[in-house]
C-alpha cells in the first residue's frame, strides 16, 4: 500500500516518494480550463497547500508527475511561469518584518525563475517580475495562507490592521496586471470583506460557496471508500467494517459549504489510518482560544449552534474591526453548512451547526474547561460518572458531583454573570454526559431547559435562580410533560433552584409521572 501523507504539503514529493494521493484533478481541471481570478477560504489542516502546489505542477508543465491520474491526458500542458506566495514560517510582526517578508517572497520568485529586478519596493518589484516573466508565457501567480499575518494577531488588532493594509496593496497590483496573467488564485482560513483586503481585486471569484467546487477539497464518502478500502478492512475486518464505517462518519464526516455535499478532514483520516484509532486529530492541532475568549465575551446562546440559522451576510461580515463570532466559527471549521433553506428567488438562508463529533464534543470539553478551570482537567472522568448515575436512576448522586462542580468555579469568574454561567455550565455538562439529551426542547407553550433520555427513564428539568419548588411548579403549569405521558418507562419531574448567594444549587425537587402501558414508544423531537 501507499504511505499515508500526514505533513506532506508537496504534490512532486508526494508522488515522487509513493505517497497515497486522492484524486482531485477532474475537480481542478474544471477550475482551471477557463483562466480566471479565484479565491478559496478552508479551514486550517485541510489540503489547501497541497492544492497549491498541484496547481504549480500543471501550470509548470510537469506532466509525468500525474501519469495514472484523470488529468493526464485532458490538457496540453502547457508550461507558465509560477509565482508562488506562501506566508508559512516568515515573520510579520513589526511593519519592518512584514515589508521584508514581502521582499523576501518576491526575490525568492525572482531568483527561482533566473530574473534579475531592478526596481526598488516590492510593489515595485512585484510588478516588474510579472512582466518580465509574460515574456516566457502568461503568468499564474498562487498564494497561499494569504492571510496569516493577519490573522496570526487577531488578538492585536494594531498589528493585524497595519499588516491587513500592507496586503492589501500588495494584492491590488495583481488587477493591474491582467494583461499578463494566465490563472491566479488565493487560498487562506478567512474570508476578509473585499472591501478590507480585496477592494481593489474586484474581479476574485469567490468559489468558498460554490457547490461545483465543495468537494475540491476534503475526502468525499466515496472517496474514502475507494483509497482506504484495505486500510478499514485491516483496522475493523471485514465483519465489523459497516460498524467502524458508521463510526467514522459520525465521528469525522460533515464539512460542508453548500448544505449538499459532505466530506471528511484529511488531516483527522489519515492520522486514524495511521494510528489505528479515534481521536480529536484535528481539534488537537490547534486552540480555539480566542474564539472561546469572544463566546464568552458576546454571551453568545451555546445551544443556538447546534442550528444556527444565518444569512449570506454572515459568510463576508468577518473584518477585524467587526468580527461576527458565528462567521469565526464557520471559518475555522467549529461550525459548517448542514442545510440550505430558498427563500425566494434571490435569498436563501443556511442552517449551520458543529462538523461532526470529533469537533462538538471536543469544542463542548474545551468550553467547559474554560468556563471551570479547576475541573478542566477531569471532565472525561466526571461526565462518565454522571452518565453512570442517571442510568441509574440515582439522582441525589447526580446532584452532588453537578455541585462540586460549581463549587470549583471561581468567584471572580462567576459573579460576571450569575445566571449564564449556571446555564452554560449544566448545558455543556449534560451535552458531554454521552446519552440522548434535548436542551431547550420546544412545546406549545414554551420551552423547558432540559430532557434526559436513558433506556429506561427520563429526566425533564427545568433551571431556576429561585427555588426549586418555582421550578417544579412552572414544569407543571405548563405542562412540559405532555408529550412523555405515552412512555412506558419512568418519567422524573425536576425541579432545579439556585442560590445566588452560594452560587451554587440551592435544592431540587422531583416528582413521577405514572407509568405507563408496556410497548408504547419514546416522544421524538
Amino acid at each position: 500500500m501507499k504511505g499515508l501523507p500526514i505533513g506532506i504539503q508537496t504534490f512532486s514529493k508526494l508522488i515522487e516518494r509513493n505517497y497515497l494521493y486522492i484524486d482531485k484533478t477532474e475537480c481542478i481541471y474544471n477550475l482551471i480550463k477557463g483562466g480566471g481570478y479565484y479565491f478559496l477560504s478552508r479551514p486550517r489542516r485541510f489540503g489547501k497547500s497541497l492544492l497549491v502546489s498541484t496547481l504549480k505542477e500543471i501550470f509548470s508543465g510537469s506532466k509525468e508527475l500525474f501519469k495514472g491520474l484523470w488529468i493526464y491526458d485532458k490538457i496540453a500542458w502547457d508550461a507558465h511561469p509560477v509565482i508562488h506566495i506562501d506566508f508559512l514560517g516568515l515573520s510579520y510582526a513589526a511593519r519592518e518584518e512584514m515589508v521584508d517578508t514581502l521582499d523576501y517572497l518576491v526575490n525568492r520568485n525572482a531568483e527561482n525563475h533566473g530574473i534579475e529586478l531592478k526596481e526598488k519596493g516590492y510593489d515595485k518589484r512585484f510588478r516588474e517580475l510579472i512582466i518580465k516573466l509574460s515574456q516566457r508565457n502568461k503568468v499564474v501567480a498562487l498564494v497561499d495562507e494569504y492571510d496569516k499575518p493577519i490573522i496570526d494577531f487577531v488578538e492585536d488588532r494594531e498589528t493585524a490592521l497595519r499588516n491587513r493594509d500592507i496586503l492589501k496593496s500588495f494584492y491590488s497590483i495583481l488587477k493591474g496586471m491582467d494583461e499578463y496573467l494566465e490563472f491566479v488564485f488565493i487560498t487562506g482560513v478567512s474570508k476578509f470583506s473585499k472591501v478590507s483586503v480585496f477592494s481593489d481585486l474586484n474581479n476574485l471569484n469567490d468559489i468558498t460557496m460554490d457547490e461545483k467546487y465543495s468537494v475540491l477539497l476534503g475526502y468525499t464518502q466515496e472517496e474514502l471508500l475507494r483509497y482506504f478500502d484495505r486500510r478499514l478492512e485491516g483496522l475493523a475486518g471485514k465483519e465489523k467494517k459497516e460498524q467502524w464505517l458508521e463510526d467514522i462518519r459520525a465521528w469525522y464526516n460533515g464539512y460542508s459549504w453548500d448544505g449538499k455535499n459532505f466530506v471528511y478532514n484529511p488531516y483527522s483520516i489519515l492520522h486514524l489510518f495511521k494510528k489505528g484509532r479515534f481521536a480529536n486529530y484535528w481539534f488537537e492541532s490547534g486552540s480555539p482560544s480566542f474564539l472561546v475568549k469572544l463566546i464568552r465575551k458576546y454571551n453568545i446562546d451555546l445551544p443556538e449552534l447546534e442550528a444556527y440559522k444565518a444569512g449570506e451576510e454572515v459568510f463576508s461580515s468577518f473584518d477585524i474591526d467587526r468580527m461576527h463570532v458565528v462567521s469565526l466559527l464557520f471559518q475555522t471549521g467549529y461550525l459548517t453548512v448542514k442545510e440550505v433553506v430558498p427563500a425566494g428567488r434571490r435569498k436563501r438562508f443556511y442552517i449551520l451547526s458543529y462538523p461532526n463529533l470529533e469537533v462538538k464534543e471536543a469544542f463542548l470539553v474545551y468550553l467547559l474547561g474554560d468556563f471551570s478551570p479547576k475541573f478542566a482537567d477531569r471532565i472525561s472522568v466526571v461526565a462518565d460518572d454522571l452518565r453512570a448515575v442517571l442510568q441509574a436512576g440515582d439522582t441525589g448522586k447526580f446532584f452532588e458531583i453537578v455541585r462540586s462542580i460549581f463549587a470549583q468555579i471561581p468567584y471572580d469568574i462567576f459573579v460576571q454573570d450569575r445566571e449564564g454561567y449556571y446555564q452554560t455550565v449544566i448545558y455543556l455538562l449534560l451535552k458531554l454526559i454521552g446519552i440522548n439529551i434535548h436542551t431547550e426542547v420546544e412545546t406549545n407553550i414554551g420551552r423547558l431547559d432540559a430532557v434526559i433520555e436513558t433506556e429506561n427513564i427520563i429526566y425533564i428539568l427545568e433551571f431556576k435562580l429561585g427555588t426549586a419548588e418555582e421550578a417544579l411548579e412552572q414544569i407543571k403549569e405548563k405542562k412540559y410533560y405532555e408529550r412523555y405521558l405515552g412512555f412506558a418507562g419512568e418519567v422524573k419531574l425536576i425541579g432545579v433552584g439556585f442560590d445566588v448567594e452560594q452560587r451554587n444549587i440551592a435544592g431540587y425537587k422531583i416528582e413521577g409521572l405514572p407509568k405507563a402501558k408496556s410497548g408504547l414508544r419514546r416522544p421524538t423531537f
